[in-house]
């Protein structure tokens, strides 16, 4: 068998494995489902093993079928990375690069950094992706994804680089203090209007409040619980949020990256700074299986530095400068 086609069954193979599913494997190569299943069918029997346990439900790898994506997957890396690697002198980065950003996060503060690095390298295709939502980076085929919050536990598969943390504060218009006053406690706030976050499984975001010894956790006295629920205002993004406060229609709890220039020129004001409090974490995240590509190594290095040592003004928090190399 020529090995092109050979290598055109296991490309089929490794989609099929990552999208779980015959059609979604289609869309993404641009194939029908049916010539994805015929193309499985054809490396079973060539291997003569199965690779799928199929149902009318689900679509499974078997045991042998594991084994055989973490053996296809690696081949498949390094003959990119061989690819490339004749391509120029090894400062010539080039092929599809996927990443995934957070909606807001990602075109205000990560999209400034990646532009110009787009920019050298005329040979790399990117394909960004914005969501707020959870994206499996090895089902999606994500090379490169940064995120805000994180797991309890990283999977084994998965390099990352910490960042650091949120710094959120509460915030408002001078006009609205102006018509309804400066909270002075956190008490105060249950008699304001509030702009809080709807989240991506339609739950709205608590505010976290620092409590005494200073610790951030979500606040659960009845009062604040109801002015959560009884927000005036909910949104699902957070650039609306902060132009609806800049409106003068509430108060509410933003990341500093986010309203530092308006605080800085007055048109937002932070009210219970003592309050003020570290939010979720972030990460730039990758798969270690993608490590050795060097358009992938090269554009975490590039997130890393860039937002790691912006963070005192992006993003307000410490960052510790660990990082999880791919190994």
């Amino acid at each position: 068998m020529p090995n092109s086609e050979r290598l055109k069954g296991v490309e089929v193979f490794v989609a099929v494995a990552r999208a779980g599913s015959f059609v979604r494997a289609g869309e993404r190569l641009n194939l029908t489902s049916s010539a994805v299943g015929k193309a499985v069918a054809r490396l079973e029997a060539r291997l003569q093993v199965r690779l799928f346990e199929r149902s009318t439900r689900r679509l499974a790898l078997t045991e042998a079928g594991g084994r055989f994506l973490a053996a296809c997957t690696r081949v498949l890396s390094e003959l990119e990375e061989a690819e490339h690697a004749l391509g120029g002198d090894g400062e010539v980065l080039a092929g599809r690069l996927r990443i995934d950003l957070p909606v807001t996060f990602g075109r205000l503060v990560a999209l400034p950094v990646l532009a110009p690095f787009f920019g050298r390298y005329p040979r790399l295709q990117p394909v960004l992706s914005f969501t707020d939502r959870y994206v499996d980076i090895h089902d999606e085929g994500i090379d490169v994804a940064l995120r805000i919050g994180s797991p309890e536990a990283w999977p084994p598969s998965l390099g990352h680089c910490y960042l650091g943390r949120e710094q959120k504060v509460f915030c408002a218009a001078p006009a609205y203090l102006a018509v309804h006053g400066t909270p002075a406690t956190v008490e105060d706030l249950a008699q304001h209007a509030a702009i809080m976050y709807r989240k991506a499984d339609g739950s709205i975001s608590p505010w976290l409040i620092r409590s005494g010894d200073g610790r951030a956790e979500p606040r659960a006295e009845p009062r604040i619980e109801k002015t959560a629920l009884d927000a005036r205002i909910v949104a699902g993004n957070a650039e609306a949020q902060r132009d609806l406060t800049l409106a003068g229609l509430g108060i509410a709890q933003l990341p500093t990256w986010l309203v530092g220039g308006p605080l800085a020129d007055g048109s937002l004001v932070q009210v219970l700074p003592a309050h003020a409090t570290p939010g979720l974490p972030l990460h730039v995240v990758w798969p270690k299986a993608k490590a050795s590509l060097p358009r992938v190594s090269q554009v975490v290095a590039v997130l890393c530095e860039a937002l790691g040592d912006a963070s005192d003004a992006a993003l307000d928090g410490a960052v510790d400068g660990e990082v999880d190399a791919a190994s």
